[in-house]
């Protein structure tokens, strides 16, 4: 295509110079009263170009973050690096959401299997495994949620070690009218201690009587109490160190006294994080063991009742759940990772392994390797000549003019964008092929080529004359100079109007207008 253009252009050039030169000689050989400039009629290339400056830019270029917040776990990739799509650039600590997928995935394989069993028929040895699961899960329930009762017995007492035994050790009368045995540089903060510790003594004393008697139908209500009691002794034990660090030394509270505090209550603090660790896992353990007897309870009664068509509709509608939910927990996965949307080159790198990472915060760039794009903006006087598809040739300014690319137009926005007072369409185009010599941000000339056709009757635009909305040529006939209508189409680069009737090859007409 550049080659034709070039090779078109150039006929167009030698047909324009044509027309001076037969102007130049028709001025010393015309006849009439000796003044006439002269041009005869041939048919020849027709180019029409519009000219517009613009902007190199990659085709693709976006800037990635993670939706969620988060610590990162890993960084992959650095700024300059060329990766794939679909490449891991960084990610979240996300164990959590890797096990979620993991765990919806073996739910998944259970349903289909459960499908598999049912649409292939049930034997009665296949029935009795089924109960042997069945069983199996039963037990496994019954040890989760008596793990699940330790758990918040475990809780307590916990709880009450850490109160009664490591905060009361520098508290007087800690039960009825809590003092701190030392002075706080900060008495709002040594009157919260004090006031969060009767309060506690309160929360323990009913929580105490709570567990004594817990088994597993105390469970829903024991849970919330749990967390909430345990999450509030973490609160006191965090105001209690705060304070500590705050101890106005005296002859008796002496750093080594505070230091020994301060051990404990850190002792104290790790002690309820795992307590409320173990009973988050005891939680989960239970949920677990719910869903897998659910699970298998649903196996054996599709076994025992047999094949029929509802059965498998309801199976395979459970298929589609457990494939749902699946996807619902790779897509909170996703949420942690930043991946190469297509394959390109790593513009930036902002994340840092071990920084907490906002959500919907770009930390990362990416452009298209290789594949560049021309953004223009065309004036509204220019752009009803130009169509997506049109070809063009480049020239950038950090090469010259010698050094020519072609292009096509690949969009036309529909709506203006007004620059410097002047309605314009952002337009794009894309270069042919890959060129190294190519890069974001050069400044880049361009002709469009709205038309181009050979064997075109062309004149000078300035001949042509209009009156009463007609268009007129002077045309001479042996001595004899006459005006004759024509109809006129598209303007060429080069000035040249294009006559569509009215003039044949051969003829001659006046190269200045009438008066």
């Amino acid at each position: 295509m550049q080659g034709i253009l070039a090779h078109l252009r150039s006929k167009a050039m030698l047909y324009g110079a044509a027309v001076l030169l037969g102007a130049f000689i028709f001025f010393f050989s015309g006849r009439g009263n000796g003044n006439e400039q002269l041009l005869t009629i041939a048919r020849g290339p027709f180019v029409q170009e519009v000219s517009v400056s613009g902007k190199v830019v990659a085709a693709q270029d976006v800037e990635l973050g993670f939706s969620q917040s988060g610590r990162v776990a890993g960084v992959y990739a650095k700024a300059g690096d060329r990766v794939r799509a679909g490449a891991s650039l960084a990610e979240l600590e996300n164990d959590d959401a890797r096990a979620g997928v993991l765990q919806k995935e073996a739910a998944l394989e259970r349903e289909r299997a459960s499908l598999a069993l049912l649409e292939e028929g049930t034997r009665p040895e296949e029935i009795a495994v089924a109960r042997s699961e069945v069983e199996r899960d039963e037990v496994a329930l019954a040890q989760a949620r008596g793990a699940l009762v330790e758990a918040v017995q475990d809780g307590f007492t916990t709880s009450d070690d850490a109160v009664r035994n490591t905060l009361d050790q520098f508290i007087d009368t800690p039960r009825t009218a809590p003092q701190l045995d030392f002075i706080v540089n900060d008495s709002q903060l040594e009157n919260k201690v004090e006031n969060a510790r009767l309060a506690m003594e309160g929360t323990l004393a009913a929580w105490q009587g709570s567990v004594a008697t817990l088994d597993v139908s105390g469970l829903p209500a024991a849970l919330p109490e749990a967390q909430g009691n345990l999450s509030g002794v973490s609160s006191l034990l965090t105001d209690a160190s705060a304070a500590l660090n705050k101890a106005v030394l005296t002859g008796s509270v002496t750093q080594a006294v505070v230091d020994g505090y301060k051990t404990d209550v850190a002792s104290a603090r790790s002690s309820i994080n795992a307590a409320i660790s173990s009973l988050s896992a005891a939680i989960t353990a239970e949920k677990n063991a719910v869903s897998a007897l659910e699970t298998s309870r649903r196996s054996l009664a599709l076994k025992e009742a047999g094949a029929r068509g509802s059965d498998v509709a309801a199976q395979e509608a459970n298929v589609k759940a457990a494939e749902a939910e699946l996807a619902n927990a790779r897509a909170q996965l996703a949420k942690t990772l930043v991946r190469a949307p297509f394959t390109g080159i790593v513009t930036r790198m902002d994340f840092k392994t071990g920084a907490i990472a906002s959500a919907n915060v770009p930390g990362a760039g990416m452009v298209s390797d290789g594949v560049f794009q021309i953004e223009s903006f065309v004036p509204e006087v220019n752009i009803a000549l130009i169509e997506v598809g049109d070809g063009a040739s480049v020239t950038l300014d950090a090469y010259g003019s010698d050094a020519a690319f072609s292009a096509s137009v690949i969009s036309i926005d529909p709506a203006e964008t007004v620059r410097d007072g002047v309605s314009t369409y952002r337009s794009l185009l894309l270069f042919s092929g890959a060129d190294p010599r190519i890069k974001p941000g050069m400044t880049a000339n361009v002709r469009i080529t709205t038309d181009m056709r050979d064997g075109v009757i062309g004149i000078p635009q300035g001949i042509v004359t209009e009156r009463e909305g007609k268009k007129y040529v002077r045309v001479k006939a042996g001595d004899a100079i006459a005006e004759r209508e024509v109809s006129t189409g598209a303007v060429s680069s080069l000035g040249n109007i294009e006559i569509l009737s009215g003039l044949s090859e051969g003829e001659t007409v006046v190269l200045s207008p009438g008066s």
